[in-house]
């Protein structure tokens, strides 16, 4: 059963999220019926990252196991066919060995965060990013956002209701940019928590605006403490840009590893005497 790559970028305006869910339409229920219309199965795909409603992709990464060994590309095509009408693209489609799994093989993910800072109202951007009016420093905002880089307790920066066993992170990088009337965000990790990057973000926001000081994202983030967050960023301007994946070998190797200790628990305990 051949294991199918697929590199997918998506406008989240429509969706519930990625993950499927009985209250409303996801992009994972998009690719799954474009999987069944294409080739007949119903097949359960696996996903990078639980982007939440109304977040963006132009990297998203999902894994598909298929019956048939079909060459790469007519899976893609036929997928972006089946996918219409709805705003869901397969950028790539490459098959991959076993070990490889969406989520689990992923060693990094990165986020890019949009801010349209401008005084009139969006037209084109509405939906695509985040209007901010008052006038920010993007200069002071890259400065207070290093005190993110590294690894912390999150818990300030956490939605109430994530299901992450820890709320300790390392994060890689982060960096924040004027690029015109756009304020961008860039940041990266192994995994973020529910909310981490628009909690952030809507954080930064405040240094941008002179509200808060070089030193009180440092405060909050050693308050570990929800209340301490500022307003959290809404989903338009979020995009999961990228996945980093480890090498073939090591995913393989794991996969042995996992099988070997799987059988071993399986197996029944001897007679005692």
């Amino acid at each position: 059963m051949p294991r199918y790559k697929l590199t997918v970028e998506y406008d989240g305006r429509p969706f519930c999220g990625w993950q499927r869910q009985a209250n409303g339409p996801s992009v994972q229920a998009v690719i799954e019926r474009a999987l069944k219309s294409f080739c007949g199965e119903d097949i359960t795909i696996g996903g990078a990252g639980r982007t939440d409603t109304g977040v963006h992709a132009l990297g998203q990464v999902a894994h598909a196991d298929l019956n048939k060994d079909w060459p790469a590309d007519t899976v893609m095509n036929a997928l972006n066919f089946h996918c219409q009408p709805d705003p869901v693209v397969i950028l790539a489609c490459e098959k991959m060995h076993d070990g490889f799994d969406a989520r689990f093989s992923a060693i990094r993910r990165a986020y890019r965060y949009r801010i349209h800072n401008r005084v009139p109202p969006l037209t084109h951007q509405r939906g695509l990013a985040w209007h901010v009016k008052a006038p920010l420093d993007a200069e002071a905002m890259h400065a207070a956002a290093q005190e993110f880089v590294g690894h912390h307790d999150f818990t300030t920066f956490r939605h109430s209701r994530c299901q992450a066993k820890s709320p300790e992170k390392t994060l890689e990088e982060f960096s924040v940019r004027r690029e015109g009337e756009f304020v961008i965000v860039e940041c990266s990790s192994r995994s973020f928590l529910h909310n981490q990057v628009r909690s952030m973000v809507g954080s930064l926001r405040l240094v941008g605006e002179g509200r808060w000081g070089p030193g009180d994202i440092t405060k909050a983030l050693e308050a570990r403490d929800r209340t301490a967050c500022g307003p959290v960023a809404p989903a338009d301007g979020l995009y999961l840009t990228r996945v980093d994946y480890r090498s073939a070998e090591l995913d393989i190797a794991s996969l042995t590893d996992w099988l070997a200790r799987k059988a071993e628990m399986d197996a029944p305990e001897p007679d005692r005497p």
